[in-house]
């Protein structure tokens, strides 16, 4: 079976996210999506593949030696003390569910992963609720980049339905680094 090109960087994006890479991947889907919903679609799979792989690593690196991530993390953009505090928190207060809700408020997963380790949830629940946190965040993005890119593409080229994704992805990430510094 041969792998597209497309697909194995979704799969490597969802890889590093999970683990360090500071770009979540739905700047890829989205770039997908404005062209078609299919190869999105598949794209959401594999990156949900590399995430999974991701997550399960700091899980059992996380169950090991968590301060050593944890200093990494915060060495990482827009990721500190206070956010690592705050998915502790939450794991203990909400359980495994707030997987589902945190990621969607600009927290890293491979925060969780760890997070989830250090206190005690197994990795098949770990990984079992992690599909569809991540698949359904991955897939909504699909959805409205794929409206979204229709509409754009209505009155605008794809070459230039594509440099509107690329300024619109640029002046969110400034706009998430500028807020998460603070």
């Amino acid at each position: 079976m041969k792998i597209s090109r497309s697909n194995a960087l979704a799969w490597f994006w969802g890889l590093a996210e999970a683990t360090v890479f500071f770009i979540v991947p739905d700047v890829f889907i989205s770039w997908l999506a404005i062209q078609g919903y299919k190869r999105a679609f598949i794209a959401c799979l594999w990156v949900l593949c590399g995430a999974l792989l991701g997550g399960c690593a700091l899980w059992f690196l996380g169950r090991t030696d968590p301060d050593s991530l944890r200093a990494i993390f915060v060495a990482l953009p827009a990721i500190d003390g206070t956010m690592i505090a705050s998915v502790q928190s939450q794991l203990q207060e909400e359980g495994l569910v707030a997987l589902f809700l945190g990621p969607l408020g600009g927290t890293p997963y491979k925060i969780y992963a760890v997070e989830a380790a250090n206190i005690g949830y197994g990795l098949g629940a770990f990984l079992l609720i992690s599909i569809p946190a991540r698949l359904s965040r991955l897939l909504l993005v699909s959805v409205v980049a794929g409206a979204l890119g229709q509409l754009a593409r209505r009155k605008l080229s794809l070459r230039s339905a594509q440099a509107l994704h690329i300024t619109v992805w640029i002046a969110f990430y400034i706009w998430y680094f500028s807020v998460m510094a603070e």
